[in-house]
């Protein structure tokens, strides 16, 4: 078996939860492969680093059999985003806050570990964003798991946005910004502005504007077949594209074109957990305590 390790240095506990992630999988004589910065990180700390690991670089064609991101939500992105299309399930290892997309302990890690060799995992596969823009402007990374985003830019007035929606005028927003959401974003940024929550395989993608001006503008939800064109009009001539939060600033002449990603990510998760029981552990879903669950 052969997995990727990536991680966000900066948490407290990278040293001892990376640590204990590679000495779990080397008692099972894993192939590792740990990300450049990660590696460098550990080496310059003098931690223990098996025989078995060796650097991974972004552009290298691995066929690995599993990531593990440790981190955050945050950090899973951007696992995500580093991985691409390369097909590799990623399991999320939780050293953040939420930890909804990176859902498991950092203290349990040799238990996951053995409980992938003994029982295995399951996989599910969530549908990403691809943005594409008139100008010539080059993203590190055009695809979204979460959301992209259009904002105002350093400016107290709202900007226009003028939506189409498979070349059909839809409407316009006079407002703060516009999510465009996966269901896997449905519990982020789009859960912020009142846009409903949907389950991660429904094949959906949801239109939510950022405090418009106006009562009659609400989030809305369509097919992820269909295509969406935006036009921004702003007063000072710019403003924010954000892709799952890596931010650029757009010239507002730019045309943005969102539409399905042709490839997925694949996210890896222990047996026993359930969509419906991180809602509630996380997002305390349901929560009310004049009542005790009847099961």
């Amino acid at each position: 078996m052969k997995v990727i390790v990536l991680g966000n240095i900066d948490k407290t506990d990278f040293l001892y939860t990376t640590n204990e992630l590679l000495c779990a999988l080397e008692k099972y004589k894993v192939e590792i492969l740990v990300g450049e910065i990660e590696y460098n990180y550990l080496f310059a700390n003098k931690q223990y680093l098996p025989n078995s690991v060796s650097v991974y670089s972004p552009n290298q064609d691995v066929d690995a059999d599993l990531a593990f991101s440790l981190g955050g939500d945050g950090t899973f992105l951007t696992s995500a985003s580093i991985i691409g299309n390369k097909l590799i399930p990623i399991m999320g290892i939780n050293m953040g806050r939420l930890g909804f997309l990176a859902d498991v302990p950092n203290n349990s890690i040799a238990e996951m570990v053995d409980e992938i060799f003994s029982k295995g995992y399951k996989t599910e596969n969530r549908t990403l964003l691809k943005l594409s823009t008139s100008s010539k402007d080059i993203f590190q990374d055009d695809t979204a798991l979460n959301e992209i985003a259009v904002l105002k830019l350093d400016s107290s007035s709202m900007i226009m946005i003028h939506a189409t929606i498979n070349k059909e005028y839809f409407c316009s927003y006079q407002a703060d910004g516009l999510i465009l959401s996966t269901p896997t974003g449905s519990t982020a940024y789009a859960l912020s502005v009142g846009a409903s929550i949907l389950d991660p395989t429904n094949q959906s993608f949801i239109l939510a504007p950022v405090a418009p001006h106006s009562l009659n503008l609400r989030p809305f939800i369509f097919p992820d077949t269909w295509e969406v064109d935006l036009e921004i009009e702003s007063r000072n001539n710019s403003f924010l594209v954000s892709i799952d939060g890596r931010s650029y600033m757009m010239d507002q002449a730019t045309k943005l074109n969102i539409k399905k990603a042709p490839y997925s990510i694949i996210i890896a998760k222990r047996l026993e957990d359930t969509y419906f029981q991180t809602l509630r552990n996380k997002l305390m879903w349901g929560a009310d305590t004049r009542h005790k669950k009847p099961f």
